[in-house]
């Protein structure tokens, strides 16, 4: 019989963690976490990772599994998932994987290409430099580096302009080098649900959940992990807008309103990236009975 890896996708808020445990409980299956924040065991409330509770109903994989200082990324999660899923396989005719991460969910469903993972200390030197000289002296350098992957590239979008250079300073060679853009064959099959609520239900759903996150802690774990706060797996909504309260830069009403705000543009990012797939067949959870 052949194994099927069911990937349950959708905008952050929609309600894929409830949605998961409906179906692997009803498969008799584990959880694979694709949302790469909800890796470190640091930060279990501004991801808004499974709970004990939730985590006892299924068994879950990849979720408070790394440390904040431990580099990590989208190609050895692709490395550790597929070695994962080879040994559940044999277990289990169906895995679940859910999460809201673009490049997680591609490099299990589509694979990832061979991007050389950035070390700390180049990570570190490029933040401070957007920092210092903004994005628009990056972006011209992006240009002298690599003009192929600036003129295709989201200028926009900091983090990506940002890593690809990353990638050219760590290598001597230009990000658009490392892309081949092939898709890798998988000894599964693929089937993508992808869930969604009508705008102004899902905008309400996130601004509700970053009230429920400080009741239940959120301003004291961002507190305690303040001194990590050069890492990149704390440049995540959430945590950088607080800090910014914590230096005094803004007042906590204003760092909670720009933390609901960011959270709804990075929604509609998601969403606007798992719509191109073709291959994901949509789910209206307005219409589900409660």
């Amino acid at each position: 019989m052949e194994k099927t890896l069911q990937v349950i996708l959708g905008p952050t808020g929609v309600g894929k963690t409830a949605y998961a445990l409906r179906q692997a409980e009803r498969l008799g299956c584990p959880i694979l976490n694709a949302d790469s924040r909800q890796l470190y065991r640091q930060l279990p409330i501004g991801t808004a990772a499974p709970t004990a509770e939730e985590q006892a109903r299924v068994r879950h994989y990849f979720v408070g599994t790394l440390d904040l200082e431990q580099t990590y990324s989208a190609a050895q999660y692709e490395a550790d998932a597929l070695a994962l899923l080879d040994a559940l396989f044999r277990d289990h005719d169906t895995v679940v994987l859910s999460g809201g991460s673009m490049l997680y969910i591609d490099a299990v469903c589509r694979g990832i290409d061979d991007i050389p993972t950035v070390q700390p200390e180049t990570r570190l030197h490029l933040r401070q430099r957007l920092e210092a000289e903004g994005l628009e002296a990056l972006l011209a350098e992006l240009r002298l580096l690599d003009p192929v992957y600036y003129a295709e590239c989201d200028r926009r979008n900091t983090q990506r302009v940002v890593h690809a250079l990353e990638i050219c300073y760590q290598t001597g060679r230009p990000f658009s080098a490392f892309r081949t853009g092939q898709v890798a064959q998988r000894p599964f099959r693929i089937e993508k649900i992808g869930l969604w609520r009508e705008r102004p239900v899902l905008f309400d759903r996130i601004n509700r959940r970053v009230d429920a996150m400080v009741e239940a802690g959120l301003i004291e774990e961002a507190r305690s992990v303040l001194p990590f706060r050069h890492l990149n797996a704390l440049n995540t909504v959430g945590y950088k807008e607080l800090f910014q309260y914590f230096d005094g830069e803004w007042t906590l009403d204003f760092a909670l309103e720009k933390i609901r705000r960011n959270t709804r543009v990075y929604a509609k990012k998601q969403l606007t990236w798992f719509k191109k797939d073709p291959d994901v067949c949509w789910v209206n959870l307005d219409e589900e009975a409660p």
